[in-house]
């Protein structure tokens, strides 16, 4: 059973830094299309970032692009999401989500839609103040 637990959120001041983990038990990360996706009250679930360790190219909502970066440690089944220049409005909990990659699947295809994924940690609040 694939298994999901993100930390390192918190509070930080706009402009500062955060560095979010994703622990991926369960499987091997190699073999998912994984994503983050971040949620506010009363917003849909956004995606933030994706990637793909079979191709390497991550791809980003137009929000956080220059600002965040998704990287995977495959050895190690880690998925980080290194967030730069934070501001308030990237406050919200901040999910991982991850779905095998099936033959002939396209990892950024749709890599922003929520139902693609069918596993999904915990979530991790992310707290800017201007």
């Amino acid at each position: 059973q694939v298994q999901l637990v993100e930390s390192g959120g918190g509070s930080v001041q706009a402009g500062g830094s955060l560095r979010l983990s994703c622990a991926f038990s369960g499987s091997t990360v190699n073999a998912y299309c994984m994503a983050w996706f971040r949620q506010s009250p009363g917003k849909e679930r956004e995606g933030v970032a994706g990637i793909y360790a079979g191709d390497g190219n991550p791809t980003y909502a137009d929000s956080v692009k220059d600002r965040f970066h998704i990287s995977q440690d495959s050895p190690n089944n880690q998925l980080y999401l290194q967030m730069n220049s934070l501001k308030p409005e990237d406050t919200a909990t901040y999910y991982c989500a991850a779905v095998v990659r099936r033959p002939f699947m396209q990892c950024d295809h749709n890599w922003d839609d929520p139902n693609r994924y069918n596993y999904w940690g915990q979530g991790t609040q992310v707290t800017v103040s201007s």
